[in-house]
């Protein structure tokens, strides 16, 4: 399994946001979800796009809709600091 995401495509995310307001560690997360916990680190880094499998998991652990967790594009924030670059 490589660090990279498997398309052209980014994967952005905000795992790392939900998690937190969940209160998980990475590593709960990790363990939850059936993952090392560095692969959290690199998916919530966008170094590695997640299975849809894993990112279904994810979501349904964390208790949101996977879009919430997961885009194509970067997300829209009203503050300018949060705004991810393509």
């Amino acid at each position: 399994m490589g660090r990279k995401p498997k398309s052209e495509d980014p994967v952005y995310t905000r795992i790392e946001e939900h998690r937190m307001r969940a209160g998980l560690s990475r590593q709960e997360l990790a363990d939850a979800v059936g993952v090392h916990y560095q692969t959290v680190g690199y998916l919530e880094r966008g170094e590695y796009a997640p299975s849809l499998a894993l990112a279904l998991r994810i979501a349904q652990l964390i208790g949101v809709p996977v879009e919430h967790l997961f885009s194509l594009t970067p997300w829209v924030s009203t503050d300018p600091s949060e705004e991810e670059t393509a």
